[in-house]
């Protein structure tokens, strides 16, 4: 019990992010904000800073172990699927594998390769 008590606080922050990402994409389509001219820009980069965030409390969780880079980033690619398939249910919302494919992938690859770039490749020199 005492080892899984020791996991919960790790995971509060993927969760807690999990959980916004849900909120932002239960919202009606007529519900989301129009930004104008800027509104593909704001709304696609909003979608790759999310999916860094989420994919940097997932390496996290994974304690910046090196050897799971890239389980942080299947696990970010993965719930941006699901969050897909879940807008597919939502009024005047639709699916995209395009925003999951390309804007969360990037925004997951982007994060965790400036996580690497930062701390992990000045250790190894």
């Amino acid at each position: 019990m005492k080892n899984i008590l020791s996991i919960v606080p790790r995971w509060f922050p993927a969760l807690f992010l999990m959980a916004v990402v849900f909120a932002f994409s239960s919202q009606p389509g007529d519900n989301l904000p129009d930004f104008l001219n800027w509104d593909y820009v704001v709304k696609k980069s909003g979608h790759a800073i999310g999916y860094g965030l989420l994919a940097l409390t997932y390496f996290h969780w994974l304690k910046y172990n090196k050897k799971y880079y890239w389980l942080a980033w299947l696990m970010a690619v993965l719930y941006a699927a699901t969050d897909e398939l879940h807008q597919s249910f939502v009024p005047e919302r639709s699916a995209s594998i395009f925003d999951a494919l390309i804007f969360d992938n990037f925004g997951a690859l982007v994060a965790l390769l400036l996580y690497f770039y930062r701390y992990d490749l000045p250790r190894a020199r």
